[in-house]
């Protein structure tokens, strides 16, 4: 059985009117993305929380979402595995930190392994 909508929550955040000079969500500034020599990302090794199956997390990037998305991509495709891109991180399943790096390095970005 279907849950029930209660709220705007439930309903994704949309907000409805049928005021003709509604602006809607025009108004919401995008951040900029820095240029691959601007960030200072950080590559961690994780394993807690995930039944014991290992990811890389790479943190610290500064820019869009958008952009945060194109280059977990990149990453994931690159390595040949699964993986997101969310909340300014990318988690990459395996452990792959020296390839990632690498390929980071690669395009410019500062890159610095944390932890173990």
């Amino acid at each position: 059985m279907a849950k029930k909508k209660l709220g705007l929550e439930d309903l994704g955040g949309f907000v409805f009117s049928t005021n003709d000079d509604f602006e809607g969500n025009e108004n919401i500034e995008t951040e900029e993305t820095l240029s691959p020599e601007d960030q200072q990302l950080e590559a961690h090794f994780s394993s807690k929380g995930r039944g014991g199956k290992t990811v890389t997390i790479i943190k610290g990037f500064q820019g869009n979402n958008d952009d945060l998305v194109i280059l977990g991509k990149k990453l994931k495709k690159k390595c040949g595995v699964g993986g997101s891109a969310k909340d300014g991180e990318i988690i990459i399943q395996g452990d792959d930190r020296e390839k990632i790096m690498e390929l980071l390095r690669k395009d410019g970005y500062n890159v610095k392994r944390v932890g173990g």
